[in-house]
């Protein structure tokens, strides 16, 4: 018995050495508290996707972070420890009052999880946006951007204090000219406030007030600021642009090339109009931007009107080459280097199909979305969302977004719906012979991830996928007008599923281009 009992003590002495040299994970992350930024989050046994899941938190759920590996917190939930993913989180505690404010210098500068260039990128700030500092570490300054934390390399920003209203300065006589391809003018000088209109490149606009780095600026009859880092300021008094119109002299002709065969070139400004001819892909044009179209010249030296989103402008097909030849080599397990797009169905006045229950398509597709995209972000990979608001978004644009960007893939996101209320599962669609792996590799993927019927890979002659010139795929989540489907999908840890499921597709696919 004292032999038993002596082989017991040794047992629990020798767990409990274990358990305590299993390690607190690092501590790169200072300890604190973080919140849960997205509607569901699995808490995992381990720093990464292949570990099982131990539980659950919800969104707004605080916990105490004991540590970090990698892009992982360790966290005590209060009723256990574990893993949670930290791209999923945000810092709890509020900056604090008299924080300074900080301007990136540089476009696509690099916000990431850690102090260190090895770790995941969160987002991307550009020249002139605007973030919140909450403290520096050997060259790195930790910032806050619209709710998510993370770092960035100190060399590229520059510190700049939040102006308060009485330091406001009426200007006279002065004007400001964009000089970027298209620039949000906000009701506020704030990046969170509302937009109040977009104006273009080469616009010039009268400055009625600074703020700051912020100007406001007189557009049509409205009034809205802009980050002065976005054009040029100078002095002399200039009559009032509207931004629909705009003189010649003020904005600057491109060369638009045609994407698509069959290209509709109107008589103004708006699909309604008529018809005056029809162009062939690759047919190029001198044009002049007008809102989301441009008035080109024709040879018989007519005008006519083009969308914005069916043409490439200037050399943009070049540069997008020069960009694919300059990114690093990629390693197995990641994505750094690529370009993904990321199509959250329908939006806006387009609810897409109504679930038996109600449910409105386009709002399971948003969520899906960008919880997919900040895994795959997290992954190294840049990620474009077609919209990323409850807004109409035409077919023909998101593809030109894919098209512009050059897209390594493009991933089209929806839920499915039929007469027959009795079928079920998901789907995964592609067009082109070439796509057909990359759909392959997500759907098996996907069948792993979620406990739904897999209705396998079929081809889907969907506008997205057969206008697309960059690899393209369409894939249905799971049938709304099936009853017990409907309440599955509806439910936040099926959504981590599938875009756990879609993610490790992803990789998958890609690596095995690796060896080609």
């Amino acid at each position: 018995m004292r032999n038993k009992r002596k082989i017991g003590l040794s047992i629990l002495l020798v767990c409990g050495l274990l358990l305590g040299f299993q390690g607190t994970p690092g501590t790169a992350r200072a300890a604190g508290t973080v919140t849960v930024d997205t509607e569901s989050i699995n808490v995992r046994s381990g720093p990464g996707l292949t570990h099982s899941v131990t539980g659950s938190l919800k969104r707004g759920n605080t916990v105490k972070v004991l540590g970090s590996e990698g892009d992982w917190l360790y966290v005590d939930t209060g009723s256990s420890k574990g893993y949670i993913a930290a791209y999923l989180t945000k810092t709890s505690a509020a900056p604090a009052s008299g924080s300074d404010t900080v301007i990136s210098q540089v476009d696509r500068l690099n916000v990431r999880a850690q102090p260190t260039t090895s770790s995941a990128v969160l987002l991307k700030l550009n020249r002139g946006d605007q973030a919140t500092s909450r403290g520096t570490s050997g060259g790195w300054t930790e910032v806050t951007v619209n709710g998510t934390s993370g770092w960035v390399s100190s060399q590229y920003i520059t510190a700049s204090s939040a102006e308060p209203e009485s330091q406001k300065v009426k200007s006279e006589n002065e004007t400001f000219t964009v000089a970027v391809s298209a620039l949000n003018v906000r009701e506020k000088p704030d990046l969170n406030a509302g937009k109040a209109a977009v104006v273009r490149e080469g616009e010039t606009y009268p400055i009625t007030e600074t703020s700051g780095n912020w100007v406001r600026l007189s557009i049509g009859g409205k009034e809205g600021w802009v980050y002065s880092f976005h054009g040029i300021r100078s002095s002399g008094g200039v009559s009032e642009v509207s931004s629909d119109s705009g003189s010649e002299a003020e904005k600057e002709s491109a060369t638009v090339t045609i994407l698509y065969d069959g290209t509709n070139l109107r008589s103004s400004a708006s699909t309604s109009s008529r018809v005056v001819d029809l162009a062939a892909a690759g047919q190029t044009y001198s044009g002049v931007p007008e809102g989301d179209w441009y008035r080109i010249s024709l040879n018989d030296g007519e005008e006519a009107y083009v969308a914005s989103w069916v043409v490439s402008v200037g050399g943009e097909a070049a540069e997008q080459q020069k960009d694919k030849e300059k990114k690093a080599d990629r390693k197995a397990g990641t994505l750094n280097g690529l370009t993904l797009v990321i199509d959250p169905g329908h939006g806006g006045n387009d609810g897409g199909t109504t679930g038996i229950r109600g449910t409105d398509e386009k709002d399971l597709t948003l969520p899906t979305a960008e919880l997919l995209a900040s895994k795959l972000r997290a992954a190294g990979a840049e990620v474009i969302l077609t919209r990323e608001t409850d807004e109409y978004v035409g077919l023909r644009k998101r593809v030109s977004m894919s098209n512009q960007a050059g897209a390594d893939a493009f991933i089209s996101l929806h839920y499915d719906a039929t007469t027959d209320h009795s079928v079920r599962g998901f789907t995964t669609y592609y067009q082109k012979s070439i796509e057909e792996s990359l759909a392959e590799s997500v759907n098996k993927s996907l069948g792993k991830s979620v406990n739904l019927k897999d209705r396998g890979v079929q081809k889907g002659n969907y506008l997205v996928l057969r206008e697309n010139m960059q690899p393209a795929i369409l894939i249905e989540l799971g049938f709304l007008s099936n009853l017990s489907e409907e309440r599955r999908v509806n439910n936040p840890e099926y959504r981590e599923q599938a875009t756990d499921g879609i993610y490790k597709g992803i990789i998958k696919y890609f690596d095995s281009q690796l060896g080609e």
